[in-house]
C-alpha cells in the first residue's frame, strides 16, 4: 500500500497536500467551485502553489481563497466562487483599504490589472484618503495593464481596453471603454437577461 502511495503521480500528491493544508488557509466554499470538481482541475494546482508560498514566504496570508504569489490581494473582495481564476494567474493588484471591491459573476480580469479603493493624500503621500468601493458588473472583461480607480462603478458587459485608466463610472454598461482617462469607444449590443 505504501509503495502505491509513493508511486502516485503528481496530481494525487498535489491533491493530498492541498487537502491537508486547505482547512488552515481557505474557506471551504471555494472548493465547491468548478475549479475543484475533480483532482486534475486547475484549482488544485493554484492552491498547491499558493500554499507553498504561504508556508515559505508568508504571501497573502490573510486571504481565504487561493491566490497566485504574484498577486497583491486585499481581503475585502466579493466575487462568485466560480470566478476564483481571476486571482490565480499572472499578477495583479487588488487594493482594499477601508472599502470593498465587488466583482460580478462571469467577469474576467487579465494580468497586471490594478483595482484600487484608496489613493494617497495629495498633501501627504504617507496617508491614504478614505476608501471608496469599486463595483464591477457581471460579464465584464478587464483588459491587461488597466487601472480602475476608487469609487468606479462599471455596469454589466463593460469591456475595459488594455492599458485603460478608469477614473469615473460607466454604470449603464454594455460598452467598450479605453484610453486615459477611459471613455466609451463602442456600444455593445448583447442579449440582456442571459
Amino acid at each position: 500500500m505504501l509503495r502505491k502511495i509513493l508511486s502516485a503521480p503528481g496530481i494525487i500528491w498535489r491533491w493530498l497536500f492541498v487537502s491537508i493544508f486547505r482547512w488552515h488557509y481557505y474557506d471551504s466554499k471555494y472548493f465547491k467551485s468548478k475549479w475543484f470538481k475533480s483532482i486534475n482541475e486547475w484549482g488544485w494546482r493554484w492552491a498547491y502553489r499558493d500554499i507553498w508560498h504561504r508556508l515559505i514566504f508568508k504571501t497573502n496570508k490573510d486571504i481565504r481563497w487561493p491566490v497566485a504569489p504574484t498577486v497583491d490581494c486585499g481581503k475585502n473582495i466579493e466575487f462568485d466562487i466560480d470566478d476564483i481564476n481571476n486571482f490565480a494567474g499572472g499578477s495583479g493588484y487588488f487594493q482594499t483599504f477601508d472599502a470593498k471591491i465587488i466583482i460580478g459573476k462571469g467577469t474576467w480580469i487579465a494580468r497586471n490589472v490594478g483595482i484600487i479603493t484608496s489613493n494617497h493624500d495629495l498633501s501627504n503621500p504617507d496617508v491614504h484618503q478614505l476608501g471608496k468601493d469599486v463595483v464591477i458588473g457581471e460579464h465584464c472583461w478587464i483588459g491587461m495593464n488597466s487601472i480602475i480607480l476608487p469609487g468606479v462603478i462599471l455596469g454589466d458587459h463593460t469591456v475595459v481596453g488594455a492599458g485603460a485608466v478608469v477614473t469615473h463610472s460607466f454604470q449603464d454598461g454594455y460598452c467598450v471603454i479605453a484610453g486615459n482617462p477611459a471613455k466609451v469607444i463602442k456600444e455593445i449590443s448583447v442579449i440582456k437577461n442571459r
